[in-house]
């Protein structure tokens, strides 16, 4: 159903974006990158987060990390990632298929501005083996999002994981 979801909003809202389907696992960052054949930051993560009592979907570059700093100075508190289950309630989507399209409720989309080191990024289309490519700017377009900045620096990710 959650691809089925995916298709639904993409046909009435940008028919000229076709999923990709690999039939391969592109749900992590690790193997989307692989699978697609793109560096790890060209995948276009989806982090669902509590933040105080509102739930937010925020979309980021898929090697950059959220900055607990910067994420209580834009939202007013610290993020706490959801659950399997609660993700999937309120997304309509599997964990490792999780996009902000066809949504199963109304929840508020920010894009990271990480997400613009890229030409073209790779987000999720609702299950575990689909994605789609588009530039950052549609993304946001597509979903109402908000441009925010609360990740970490790309170099300091990079730092982190050696």
């Amino acid at each position: 159903m959650s691809l089925e979801s995916v298709r639904a909003f993409l046909a009435a809202r940008a028919p000229d974006i076709t999923i990709i389907d690999q039939g391969e696992s592109t749900a992590t960052v690790a193997d989307a990158a692989r699978t697609l054949g793109v560096a790890p930051g060209q995948i276009a993560k989806t982090l669902s987060v509590r933040i105080n009592d509102q739930v937010v979907l925020i979309v980021a570059r898929g090697d950059a990390r959220l900055d607990n700093r910067k994420t209580k100075a834009t939202f007013g508190g610290r993020p706490r990632m959801l659950d399997a289950d609660e993700v999937f309630e309120r997304t309509g989507h599997r964990v490792g298929g999780v996009c902000p399209f066809g949504l199963a409720t109304s929840i508020p989309v920010y894009c990271d501005h990480s997400l613009k080191d890229f030409a073209e990024v790779y987000p999720a289309a609702g299950s575990t083996t689909s994605s789609v490519r588009l530039t950052p700017d549609r993304l946001a377009d597509l979903t109402d999002a908000t441009w925010v900045d609360v990740c970490q620096p790309a170099a300091m990710t990079a730092e982190a994981a050696e």
